[in-house]
């Protein structure tokens, strides 16, 4: 077994990343701490399926969150002793990996196209090779403990099978089907894209009403009886129009039905025809029919048998249907045939409009409705076995609010175009007879025609939607469909960690190919992170130029400081907001882990055993108990939060107990101990000192694994590392000695509080006064840790049951019942204190005269704006309380 490359011969004074994370990670690997075979045989396994990043992709913030989660998970789960298995992998990501080759073909000056398929698919490959270890590497940097001799590509070997089988199960059961239909087309990328994969944008456009001629009518006998109104925002589309549309019971046009009109510009005759879809209200109560060229008019095509004709080419140039205007690109045919319109007469007028534009969430151009021959899923069946199995529990959408949403999409899917016209991804393993015309749907390569043996078969060229592939992920990555060990032993797996952003595009697909092809859920939870914004809440972006990016961070403050950030500043399913301050904030806090280690360390002495089994926690000093009691009850409070998903509030928990109770006040504390005379003291606080930190360590570790390591490994402990040891487990909580101890500290603060507002010196120690009551005891036996960490003259410290000679000129603090008296004349100068609060209080009453001037003046109450005059009176209510505790110091001081 390698040593922890961590030297604990000396701590360093200060906590530098750049010199441990590397190191630490490449040892945790190297030692085979993220395998699931460190646990006992036995063990429960705990198995996390990591979202694939893109393979050519660059670390960016939604990376960063959903490593630190999952990896946070990863690192807990172990620790509770389960066969912990995070499995990790990349995505070939079709559309974008694509069009980073095209890119480069482009600037050698050619193309896929001139290329051909063979070369292009090699120099993918080649690019691939070149960067795609670039984004493992950085997830490395994040900590990822992940298992990286078990990592996955979606276009390897047995995941290329895994889709083979997939798609020949969903075909030989009918479920996947070959059609012309209408689907979204993206003319700059040059293929079919999913329903999910467009993003509609509100933007401004044109509403252009025109003149629909009736066959055999003369126009100038106006609407309803020359021509039908009618309106669209795309006039290119005229070209393809099938049909005129009105309501069955508008009187306007109820004449009309079964008469014919004629396309503009084109002379074409087409079907007056009446549906109900068509709303009376809407525009001119009459619609043209484009079934080729938008989805709800496909629809009414259907259910009317109207003809389908698409007046697009595959790059939105005009094809040989539109007549005159064949070759030109789609916008330039809208102004050439508007203009052409209005020559001839059949325009009504224009108005702005304001559209929802469906763009290519890829590409970002405006897609296209287009009818096309693309293969489809049938979602409706394995839709019902998805709702099915969150509605029984079997599944647990955390947070639950977006269970609600899921029901609405299964509830309303649509079938899956899951073809692309692409050629990086898997092809579909489909094959046409060039001899009989005969389709092979196979698992492996057909040699010859099933049908009629000929060897002239042509694979289909289209390729598998990405999301196909991943959809497969859980089981897929572990063997399916083979029964492999691993299949058997982590399938099915526990958590899906991914953004909400992606519950559609795919953990739906996940859950509902799981239950296809495994019969079983793929997971039994889902835990949903939000969108990661800047400080203002704003979407992150190059253009706004507020990206953050996590490389930089980790680089400036050390990744546990953005890990810690990202964790406990997310709540499920809500976004975050990141600023830099809030990393700079947590990089202080893993540096204050260091200094208290350091502390710890630098005291233990040549002689120290660690372990806290000898000792009688009964026997324990209060300060001891009240730590323990503090700790148990963090252990209990993290564990319930982590078992209920609560992660940030966990985080927030032990940074409070770590920095506020463990540092600022139980060390104070023990450095009374530690630097006096008595020499069990010593033993029993060192003990205490290192215990708690370890246990506290251990809590922290899934969220600061650097730090937390590094610190830990400059403890006395056994060999091995911080990630292998076991969470800890919560003993008694002792009430008393937390209210006790609670006490003691209200009193303390109490008292700095009073130091603060009189000015006092930091190092002056003052006189104080206590009248304990029923508290004497515990006060009395607490009078070193009252005078040290409160600066009290020890002694002149006066601590009874009650005070029959209170002094006079001093300041009353109540505490819980106990009355603390500070005389002033030990903390400042009375006559020149007395000077000093009778000018402020004299500038404080100008102020207060001037603002009640001002209020009484009516002219400015009606003419200045309310806001102004709601702050006015804000203020005059701040400088009379001001004036108001003047007064009661100046009393205080009072002969």
């Amino acid at each position: 077994m390698a040593k922890c490359p961590i030297d604990t011969s000396e701590m360093a004074t200060a906590y530098e990343p750049q010199a441990v994370e590397t190191a630490l990670y490449d040892w945790w690997e190297e030692q085979g701490y993220f395998k699931p075979e460190i646990a006992p045989p036995e063990a429960q396994p705990f198995v996390i399926s990591m979202p694939p990043p893109n393979v050519t992709g660059e670390l960016h913030l939604g990376h960063a969150m959903f490593v630190a989660m999952e990896d946070l998970m990863t690192r807990y789960h172990r620790m509770l002793g389960q066969a912990t298995l995070w499995v990790p992998g990349t995505d070939h990501a079709g559309i974008a990996t694509q069009l980073q080759v095209e890119r480069m073909l482009q600037s050698e000056g050619t193309s896929r196209q001139q290329v051909g398929r063979e070369e292009f698919l090699r120099r993918t490959w080649e690019w691939k090779a070149k960067y795609g270890g670039q984004i493992q590497n950085q997830l490395r940097r994040l900590g990822a403990s992940c298992d990286w001799d078990r990592e996955r590509f979606t276009l390897d070997e047995g995941l290329s099978q895994a889709v083979r089988e997939a798609f020949v199960r969903l075909y030989e059961k009918g479920l996947i089907y070959r059609g012309e239909y209408l689907i979204n087309w993206s003319p700059g990328l040059q293929t079919a894209v999913s329903d999910l994969e467009v993003e509609y944008q509100e933007e401004e456009g044109i509403l252009y009403y025109f003149k629909y001629p009736i066959a055999g009518a003369n126009l100038e006998a106006g609407p309803g009886k020359g021509y039908i109104p009618v309106a669209t925002t795309r006039p290119e589309t005229i070209l393809g129009d099938t049909a005129v549309a009105v309501h069955p019971d508008d009187e306007r046009y109820r004449h009309l039905i079964g008469k014919t009109c004629l396309v503009p510009m084109l002379g074409r005759t087409i079907p007056v025809i009446h549906d109900t879809y068509v709303s009376m209200e809407f525009g001119t109560g009459a619609l043209k029919i484009t079934p080729g060229h938008d989805p709800n008019d496909f629809e009414i095509g259907q259910r009317h048998g109207l003809q389908i004709i698409n007046a697009l080419n595959p790059d939105a140039t005009m094809n040989q249907n539109a007549g005159p205007y064949a070759g030109l690109d789609r916008y330039e045919c809208r102004k050439k045939l508007w203009a052409d319109m209005e020559a001839a007469a059949l325009t009504l007028k224009t108005e702005p409009y304001v559209l929802q534009v469906p763009r290519s969430q890829r590409g970002g151009e405006v897609v296209e409705p287009m009818v096309s021959t693309q293969w489809f899923v049938k979602m409706k069946p394995l839709a019902e076995a998805g709702l099915e199995a969150v509605r029984d529990g079997r599944i647990e959408i955390v947070p639950e609010r977006f269970t609600k949403i899921y029901y609405n999409w299964l509830e309303n899917i649509r079938d899956w175009c899951i073809s692309r016209q692409l050629w990086w991804g898997h092809r579909i393993p489909v094959w046409y007879c060039g001899d009989c015309g005969h389709m092979t749907v196979a698992r492996q390569d057909p040699s010859a025609c099933e049908k009629c043996g000929g060897a002239s078969l042509r694979q289909d060229p289209d390729v598998l939607d990405t999301w196909f592939s991943s959809g497969l992920w859980p089981f897929s990555t572990l063997g399916w469909p083979d029964e492999t060990e691993d299949y058997k032993r982590f399938y099915p797996t526990d958590v899906m960690e991914t953004g909400y952003d992606i519950l559609f595009f795919w953990v739906a697909r996940m859950i509902m190919q799981g239950l296809e092809m495994t019969d079983q859920v793929p997971f039994h939870t889902i835990y949903l992170h939000g969108l990661v914004r800047d400080a203002h809440g704003r979407k992150m972006s190059k253009t706004a130029g507020n990206v953050i990016d996590p490389l930089e961070m980790m680089d400036q403050y050390g990744t546990d400081a953005l890990r810690f950030t990202l964790l406990t500043g997310s709540t499920p399913g809500n976004d975050m907001s990141l600023s830099e301050e809030r990393i700079i904030a947590n990089r202080n806090f893993a540096n204050k882990i260091w200094n208290a280690t350091r502390f710890v360390v630098n005291n233990l002495g040549a002689a120290f055993e660690a372990g806290m089994g000898t000792l009688n926690l009964s026997a324990l000093a209060l300060p001891d108990r009240w730590i323990i009691s503090r700790q148990n009850r963090l252990i209990e409070n993290v564990t319930q939060l982590m078992d209920a998903h609560q992660y940030g509030e966990a985080g927030r928990q032990i940074y409070e107990f770590l920095w506020g109770e463990y540092a600022d006040w139980y060390i104070e504390i023990a450095k009374i101990r530690l630097y006096g005379a008595n020499i069990r003291a010593q033993a029993t606080v060192r003990r205490v000192l290192v215990h708690v930190l370890d246990q506290t360590l251990r809590l922290l570790h899934p969220y600061m694994p650097f730090v937390t390591e590094a610190t830990w490994q400059h403890l006395p402990h056994p060999d091995g590392s911080l990630m292998t040891t076991s969470w800890p487990v919560a003993a008694q909580v002792d009430e008393k000695a937390e209210a006790d101890v609670q006490l003691v500290m209200d009193i303390v603060r109490a008292i700095r509080n009073a130091r603060a507002e009189y000015d006092v010196e930091p190092a002056r120690r003052i006189v104080a006064h206590i009248a304990a009551g029923e508290k004497y005891d515990l006060l009395q036996s607490q009078r070193d840790v009252l005078a040290t960490l409160a600066r009290l003259d020890l002694s002149s410290l006066r601590i009874a049951h009650s005070l029959l000679d209170k002094p006079a000129q001093a300041l009353t603090l109540v505490v819980g019942g106990v009355e603390v008296y500070l005389p002033l004349a030990g903390m400042i100068d009375l006559q020149a204190e007395r000077a000093r609060l009778e000018k402020e209080l004299a500038h404080v009453e100008n102020g207060v005269a001037r603002s009640q001037k001002l209020l009484s003046n009516e002219g400015f109450i009606a003419k200045a704006p309310a806001e102004v005059v709601e702050k006015e009176r804000e203020k005059l209510t701040q400088l009379q309380d001001q004036a108001q505790k003047l007064r009661g110091r100046l009393d205080t001081l009072a002969d």
